[in-house]
């Protein structure tokens, strides 16, 4: 009677072990799965930032090969192009 109350006991000490370690292991699993969405979440924000981005850089380039206005605002702003019978002032900031 003594040898089965061991054994019984070294079952459940056996399958205490192991509700512990899965125990362990679930909550390790867990905390790697929120970390992961709070990733995905993250990576999706940056994702919108950069899909509005592209949609403005889409329009600027569509005015450039579409608008000759507006290609030449931006060739006398950036290159600080004029006409023949125009001048030029800057002024410091």
């Amino acid at each position: 009677m003594t040898l089965r109350r061991i054994i019984y006991a070294i079952y459940a000490g056996l399958l205490a072990a192991l509700a512990v370690a899965a125990g362990l292991y679930f909550v390790n699993l867990n905390e790697e799965y929120v970390h992961l969405k709070t990733v995905e979440a993250r990576n999706r924000h940056r994702l919108e930032e950069d899909e509005r981005h592209l949609a403005e850089q889409q329009k600027i380039l569509d005015r450039l090969r579409h608008d000759p206005a507006y290609v030449e605002m931006v060739i006398r702003r950036n290159l600080g192009y004029t006409k023949p019978d125009e001048s030029i002032f800057r002024f410091d900031k």
